[in-house]
C-alpha cells in the first residue's frame, strides 16, 4: 500500500479503500466489497447447556448431559457453553437493588456462567473436559486433536462495557447472545440450546399449559409475533438474521436421553428458529 501526505502535509496515509470514510454512513456502508467470511471451524458443533435448566438441576439433570456429550466426543467436535441460572438471576436482583450499573451486573453474571463451566468440565474431566477462556478459541484445533472438550462460560466478555438498554439494567447480551456470537465467530456446522423444554411455545409452557408448541420458524415470522417470552434472548435473533456463516440453531430438550445424539447427527428434534 501506498503512503502520501494530506494536501497540507501535515498528515500520512496508508491508501486504502477505507481511507478517509465515515463507517457509520449507510451510503458507503453499501459499497464496501468484502470476501465472505472464513469458516474457522466448519465441523465443530456450538452447544450450550443451560444454567437454570439443566446445571441447577444438579445430580438429576447434568450427569446425564456429561456422559452423553462425553460418549458422542469420538464422533462429534462440540464446544460446550454454559449459562448462569437461578445464581445469575439472585446476584441481578442484588445488585438492582443496590442501584448497580449495567456493567457491574454483567460482571457478576460472567462469574456464575465461569463457575458452570467449571463445574460441566470438572465432570467431564476423566473424559477429555478442559475449562477454557473465550481467547484461547483459536487454540480449539490443538484441542481436538488431543480428543479435549472444551468448556467455556457463555456469558460475553462484554462486562463492564454491557450496553445500558431498557431491560432494567440487566444486561440483554447474555450467555444465549454469547453461545451465538461464538457460533457466528467460529463459522461453526450448527448451534445447540440444551434446556428443559422441548423448544419455543407460544408462551411459557411452565407457567401456561395451554402453549402451543412451535417447531420450525423464521427470525422474522418470530419478531413480528412480538411475543411476550422467548425461549432464547432476543438480540440472539438479529445475530442469526445478519450473520454470514450460522443460518439457524435449534433448542432441544435435553433431559431427555438420546434428543442430544441425535441432534448433533442433524436431526429436527426441537425447535429450529432460521434466518430469512
Amino acid at each position: 500500500m501506498a503512503l502520501f501526505r494530506d494536501r497540507d502535509g501535515k498528515r500520512l496515509h496508508i491508501e486504502s479503500n477505507l481511507m478517509g470514510e465515515s463507517l457509520v454512513s449507510k451510503k458507503f456502508r453499501d459499497t464496501i466489497q468484502v470476501a465472505p467470511q472464513k469458516r474457522l471451524y466448519p465441523d465443530v458443533t456450538v452447544m450450550k447447556i443451560g444454567g437454570q435448566s439443566i446445571c441447577d438441576r444438579g445430580a438429576s439433570a447434568l450427569p446425564a448431559i456429561t456422559d452423553e456429550i462425553a460418549e458422542e466426543s469420538s464422533r462429534h467436535k462440540m464446544l460446550v457453553t454454559t449459562g448462569g441460572g437461578t445464581r445469575s438471576r439472585h446476584i441481578y436482583n442484588i445488585g438492582l437493588e443496590l442501584g448497580m450499573p449495567t456493567g457491574i451486573i454483567a460482571k457478576f453474571a460472567s462469574s456464575i456462567s465461569e463457575q458452570n463451566a467449571l463445574l460441566v468440565a470438572t465432570l467431564l474431566a476423566d473424559r477429555g473436559g478442559i475449562c477454557i477462556d473465550q481467547d484461547q478459541v483459536v487454540e480449539l484445533s490443538l484441542y481436538y486433536a488431543q480428543n479435549i472438550i472444551p468448556v467455556m462460560a457463555a456469558m460475553p466478555p462484554y462486562d463492564f462495557f454491557a450496553i445500558p438498554s431498557d431491560n432494567k439494567r440487566i444486561p440483554v447480551h447474555r450467555t444465549d447472545v454469547g453461545t451465538v456470537i461464538m457460533a457466528d465467530l467460529i463459522g461453526a456446522k450448527q448451534c445447540l440450546f440444551v434446556k428443559d423444554e422441548k423448544g419455543l411455545y407460544t408462551d411459557d409452557p411452565k407457567k401456561n399449559p395451554d402453549a402451543e408448541f412451535i417447531d420450525k420458524i423464521s427470525v422474522q415470522e418470530l419478531q413480528t409475533m412480538d411475543l411476550d417470552d422467548l425461549v432464547v434472548e432476543r438480540p440472539c435473533l438479529d445475530i442469526i438474521r445478519n450473520s454470514e456463516v450460522i443460518d439457524s440453531i435449534q433448542i432441544i430438550n435435553g433431559l431427555e436421553k438420546g434428543n442430544l445424539s441425535r441432534a448433533l447427527a442433524g436431526e429436527h428434534v426441537g425447535t429450529i428458529i432460521y434466518s430469512d
